[in-house]
């Protein structure tokens, strides 16, 4: 069994599980009934589709993925430090 086959196989069974959890983020980033829970399903969703690019770059051998895919991650760390200091201490900046 080549790489590529098995590739395939393990993506027949990751791609519905990311669909899946997506779905479930969305529906709690709409839904959530505090601001925090928002705030972790976005986190959450943005996590996977970097974890997804990431994945996508080692098959297609491609950079430009892997650069976005560490773009979208650092861009979400960092939307949670300012949200977690603005409910903390009601104030965003350095």
């Amino acid at each position: 069994m080549s790489l590529e086959s098995e590739f395939f196989l393990l993506m027949k069974f990751v791609i519905p599980l990311y669909l899946l959890a997506f779905v479930i983020y969305a529906i709690r980033a709409f839904k959530g009934p505090t601001i925090v829970d928002i705030i972790l399903a976005v986190d959450c969703m943005s996590f996977d589709i970097a974890a997804f690019m990431a994945i996508l770059a080692v098959y297609f051998k491609s950079a430009f993925l892997i650069s976005g895919a560490i773009t979208l991650a650092l861009w979400a760390y960092l939307l949670d430090i300012y949200i977690a200091k603005h409910l903390v201490s009601k104030e965003v900046g350095a």
